[in-house]
């Protein structure tokens, strides 16, 4: 309870280095509580990307406490399924089995069903929707037309060789640039490119159907990416700003007219079509860029989903699941896609988005949401679900950097990575198995046994 007697709803927020950018959060946030005047939706922050986000929020999960709801990037949902609360059992309860089949929560409309379906994929097991999708993203290829029509070309290619040989075009042309295509060194490029070729990064169906026990970074998938992206460097079409996870780097070099094409998140959308039009330059959004020779599969997300504690008192429990509701509802989804660019989450927020003229005015934003569609729902295409994802991102990028800088063989330094990976993976298993055993052991303890009883007892 708060100092005003109302029942207090603690969420713990990813924010990112942006301005403002959880402000319409709490602006819902401040709604819901004047909606329901017995509730209270307190608000706090953790930096995710800082030096030691990530250390910073595992050791918010290792405490084994934690707020009503608490924002878990994507590469760490396995740590937060696997987490343990002080009291033994699970630190978080699946969102699905709190709602209970509830078609409302104090009032608010249950929007579990409405979610799209790669999202909901991806943050479910075993068919039950495990924590809210609340950030959603994907990676596209902006293209600069304004480049590319003076090199004769006039739509944006949809695989590796049509990109390539646009490439090729670009630097060949008059007052071209010196070179044709950037995006980051990250590991989110290479679980995409996987993802797309209907690859798997581990075993157990990518960590769907079972705990994740094998990984592999050298397989045939993404070695076909890894050498395609060798080679536009040998040949000076991809840019390397030299730097790991160079974000800022490649937005830069794209809108300036360095290179004709950039990969990023779809986040940025209106960023880089906003930036490109002051620049002087028709900035046009698609879908990253496919390997023609085997069938799409689907692409993977980014972003970041909300996770229920358990163990909440019931009323605080229910005020958390309706905030959630409340804070996706059409409206509340619409908005936050707005003002954030991830994807709207639910079909209703699309709907109404899209009955505003919002896509028609925006088509970028349209974008994201068509190729998140385009998935087939297999275990490839939904993504890994694997501990230590973040690390096997590093390890990835890396191995990659040492390819580009230092001429490394793909297939030898990818195999490389992969048993660094497995000894990381392995580690993370068996610390997770000890874990649970020592709360099993403490909760078998407390509880009598049979035998221990006196005589008379059942």
């Amino acid at each position: 309870m708060g100092d005003d007697g109302r029942i207090v709803v603690e969420v713990l927020l990813a924010d990112h280095p942006f301005e403002g950018f959880l402000d319409p959060v709490r602006r819902r946030a401040a709604e819901f509580g004047a909606a329901h005047p017995d509730y209270e939706v307190r608000i706090s922050t953790y930096r995710y990307w800082a030096e030691t986000g990530r250390e910073d929020f595992i050791r918010i999960l290792d405490r084994g406490r934690v707020p009503a709801l608490v924002d878990v990037f994507f590469t760490e949902t396995q740590h937060a399924r696997d987490a343990v609360a002080a009291t033994g059992g699970p630190l978080f309860t699946p969102v699905q089995r709190a709602v209970g089949g509830r078609r409302e929560i104090l009032g608010e409309p249950v929007v579990l069903d409405d979610f799209v379906d790669s999202a909901r994929r991806y943050y479910s097991y075993d068919g039950e929707l495990v924590s809210m999708p609340f950030s959603v993203s994907t990676g596209l290829l902006y293209a600069n037309m304004t480049m590319l029509r003076a090199a004769g070309i006039t739509e944006v290619p949809q695989d590796w060789d049509g990109l390539e040989a646009a490439c090729r075009a670009v630097v060949q042309t008059d007052g071209g640039p010196p070179h044709a295509i950037a995006w980051a060194v990250d590991g989110w490029f290479f679980q995409g490119a996987v993802c797309q070729q209907g690859g798997l990064l581990a075993d157990h169906a990518n960590g769907r159907s079972g705990r994740a026990q094998k990984v592999d970074l050298a397989s045939e998938e993404l070695l076909a990416w890894a050498t395609w992206w060798q080679r536009l460097h040998k040949d000076g079409l991809y840019f390397h700003t030299g730097a790991a996870q160079d974000w800022a780097g490649t937005f830069e070099a794209f809108i300036e007219g360095r290179v004709a094409f950039l990969c990023n998140s779809s986040v940025m959308a209106q960023s880089v079509v906003s930036a490109g039009a002051q620049a002087g330059i028709e900035v046009v959004a698609d879908g990253l860029p496919r390997n023609g020779a085997v069938p799409y599969s689907g692409d993977v997300l980014g972003g970041d989903s909300l996770f229920l504690a358990a163990g909440l008192p019931p009323e605080v429990e229910d005020g958390a699941l309706a905030f959630l509701q409340y804070l996706l509802n059409p409206e509340g989804a619409a908005a936050w896609h707005k003002s954030s660019g991830f994807i709207p989450v639910t079909h209703g927020s699309h709907r109404l988005l899209e009955a505003e003229g919002w896509f028609a005015d925006k088509p970028h934003h349209l974008e994201a949401p068509k190729q998140l569609d385009a998935s087939d729902g297999t275990p490839a295409a939904t993504g890994a679900l694997v501990g230590e994802l973040a690390n096997m991102h590093a390890d990835l990028v890396q191995a990659m950097r040492d390819v580009l800088e230092q001429g490394a063989d793909p297939a030898r330094r990818f195999a490389q990575a992969t048993d660094a990976a497995q000894q990381r993976l392995d580690d993370y298993n068996r610390r997770t198995v000890e874990r649970h055993k020592a709360h099993w052991l403490e909760a078998a303890q407390l509880t009598p046994r049979t035998s221990d009883r006196g005589p008379g007892t059942t």
